[in-house]
């Protein structure tokens, strides 16, 4: 057997290659490495050395004062947006709007506005006859002339105060009068009081005969009342559509009554 000689080379010993012995190699040449444990390996990883280092800016000042947390934004909303009622509309479901007519009718159609109208209309006219009636009625009704014996007589001077104010079915004031209502109101500014009736009134006072009646008394007929002026003149409130006034005596076999 011949014998094999067998020559065998030797490769120079090396050290192995450790990530810390590259992080050093690394070092020497100027590039900037980054080492990172990950499930119990390192992992290396190395950046050239022609980029600069830089550090990350730091926010300062009003600039780090007006950053907004774009996460905690989101957070919120989803929480709303999770708590919010929710209202379901049904795939098929429709909108009914109701339609009304409208019709619009001018003025001079409208029937109600015209007849609105027309009484306006009626009663300012039936307004202004009644005043121009009553005014008529003074200017006639103070052409019968006063008797002497009346002037200065105090009630007849309270009872012509009055004169024109129109006649007013109940009426007891200076705002209308009636026949009783008048008397009474006229011998109560003397301090003497009398019920706004005619047929009580009578019963009040002293009666006298016509030939010895005076200004001033109380001179009573059935359904009305009025005041002595003297002669044959009286004041009174007469009827409706007249106004208190001075008149020639009418009554037939008047009642006469001093009051006081």
């Amino acid at each position: 057997m011949t014998a094999r000689t067998t020559s065998a080379r030797h490769r120079a010993a090396r050290r192995p290659v450790t990530p810390f012995t590259e992080l050093a190699q690394n070092a020497a040449v100027g590039r900037r490495t980054a080492v990172a444990a990950a499930g119990g390996a390192l992992l290396v990883s190395t950046f050239g050395g022609a980029m600069a280092a830089q550090a990350a800016p730091l926010e300062t000042g009003h600039a780090k004062m007006n950053s907004v947390d774009l996460n905690a934004l989101t957070s919120q909303a989803r929480e709303a947006l999770a708590n919010a009622p929710v209202v379901t509309v049904a795939a098929d479901a429709e909108l009914n709007v109701e339609k009304t007519a409208v019709s619009v009718v001018s003025a001079a159609e409208n029937v109600d506005y015209q007849a609105e109208l027309a009484a306006e209309e009626a009663a300012e006219a039936a307004e202004a006859a009644a005043a121009e009636a009553a005014a008529s009625t003074v200017s006639t009704a103070t052409s019968v002339d006063v008797p002497a014996s009346a002037i200065g007589n105090s009630v007849i001077s309270i009872a012509s105060r009055y004169v024109g104010v129109p006649y007013v079915s109940g009426g007891s004031s200076p705002s209308g009068f009636d026949c009783s209502g008048f008397t009474a109101y006229v011998y109560g500014q003397l301090g003497l009081s009398l019920p706004h009736s005619s047929s009580a009134q009578v019963g009040y006072g002293t009666q006298v005969p016509a030939s010895e009646a005076q200004p001033g008394d109380l001179m009573w007929t059935p359904g009305h009342v009025s005041i002595y002026a003297g002669g044959n003149t009286m004041i009174d409130a007469s009827k409706p559509g007249t106004v208190v006034d001075f008149r020639p005596i009418w009554q037939s076999n008047p009642t006469f009554v001093r009051m006081g």
